[in-house]
């Protein structure tokens, strides 16, 4: 006679795939939909550093400490919105520290993780007002150090997103379908025509003038690093097909618009067509939402794949059972740590030094636009060792085993 099964584990992996989300909120049941909790959390932050920075001076103006913000109204903004993202880095920081290492739903950092939701939300409003009561000078070194906080978040996001477009290719290459193969064909072939079509278009509306030498720059190294990536990927030792670098032109060809687009537009003759919708107000308020809410997703995104430096390590996936957590916590929270110094560093234009923002503006400014640059230029750094390193790492191997 079988012996029964112990039912702990398995009772609570089934409790979060029953019952409505009210009561899987209320028992803390769900790691999935805890994240979703937690993605509100910070959509509720960004919303806030918003508000402090475009419409919060005249509360600010009322805090005693943020008087002697250097004689300067202008900065009130940007402190207002570094002191939020304090508040927000410190939540997900202590939440990091709280559950990294959990790796079982029966620990008591799972529970934690998915549970206690009136601990932590009074928890996270305690640490949004915390830095408000905070002195200047703190606020000026931790604007300081959001700078590296959100290099480390760009590249995460990178090291995803490559890891991402690789998956898609070695689930098309490890299908022998015929339909398979015709559908990354046309895909590979749409990105590389949209790649193609977007740096012509670049061309037209941001270098209408030879003397816009800084954008022309910009349009042709990243249609020679399209050629780059496409000719590696392409090597016969590499052998990585054209799906890949299609959908990383596609990447590097929107960050690059993305850069140009940053480009203040006052004094700059070489950005008529953001000039022009400047003065779209309706149009501004769009662009504005539509960043907030990209900032989210990619947190989000990025926080539940824990799993993507295991392509920097080379290493194949472990073997997983029932009870385990679904999703690297700790990597989880630590991800939106670093968005929150990310979405900071986006609002002020990655300037802590005083200076006037536009309502309805995101990531502006000269500092934005080198940013987004040596990001793209990263971003294809990340992916050719994506692509020559196992070649290496097999190489070294081989030599070692002979010696």
């Amino acid at each position: 006679m079988e012996s029964p099964a112990p039912t702990g584990n398995n009772e609570r992996s089934n409790t979060f795939k029953v019952g409505t989300w009210f009561s899987q909120f209320r028992n803390g049941s769900n790691p999935w939909m805890a994240r979703y909790v937690y993605g509100l959390m910070f959509l509720l932050a960004n919303l806030l550093a918003w508000a402090v920075r475009d419409y919060g001076k005249n509360v600010l103006m009322e805090m005693k400490r943020l008087e002697k913000c250097e004689g300067q109204n202008e900065c009130l903004a940007a402190e207002g919105v570094l002191r939020v993202s304090l508040g927000c880095f410190l939540f997900y920081f202590s939440m990091f520290l709280s559950t990294a290492g959990a790796s079982k739903l029966n620990e008591s950092r799972d529970t934690w993780q998915s549970g206690w939701w009136s601990a932590k939300i009074v928890l996270w409003i305690a640490f949004i007002i915390i830095p408000f009561l905070l002195p200047s000078a703190i606020i000026k070194i931790y604007g300081v150090v959001a700078h590296f906080g959100a290099g480390v978040f760009l590249l995460i996001q990178l090291i995803s997103i490559i890891s991402f477009i690789r998956w898609v290719n070695d689930c098309c290459q490890s299908s022998k379908s015929e339909r398979c193969q015709i559908h990354s064909m046309l895909i590979a072939t749409t990105a590389y025509v949209v790649s193609l079509v977007g740096i012509i278009m670049m061309y037209i509306w941001y270098s209408p003038d030879p003397s816009c030498f800084i954008n022309i720059f910009f349009i042709t190294w990243t249609l020679v690093l399209l050629q780059l990536m496409t000719s590696v990927s392409l090597h016969p030792k590499v052998n990585a097909g054209i799906l890949t670098p299609g959908l990383m032109g596609l990447y590097i060809v929107f960050i690059c618009w993305f850069a140009i687009r940053s480009e203040p537009v006052a004094g700059n003759l070489c950005n008529r067509k953001a000039e022009a919708s400047q003065h779209r107000d309706w149009l501004s308020i769009i662009s504005f939402v539509i960043g907030v809410l990209a900032i989210v997703i990619a947190t989000f995104s990025t926080g539940i794949d824990s799993k993507c430096f295991q392509t920097l390590q080379f290493k194949k996936d472990e073997t997983e059972s029932e009870d385990d957590v679904p999703y690297g916590y700790g990597f989880f929270h630590f991800v939106f740590a670093t968005g929150a110094m990310y979405f900071a560093m986006l609002l002020i234009s990655w300037n802590t030094t005083n200076h006037t923002m536009e309502k309805w503006t995101i990531d502006v400014g000269w500092t934005s636009t080198w940013v987004r640059i040596v990001n793209e230029w990263i971003a294809v750094c990340v992916y050719l060792w994506m692509l020559v390193g196992p070649i290496i790492w097999k190489s070294r191997q081989t030599a070692e085993s002979v010696v």
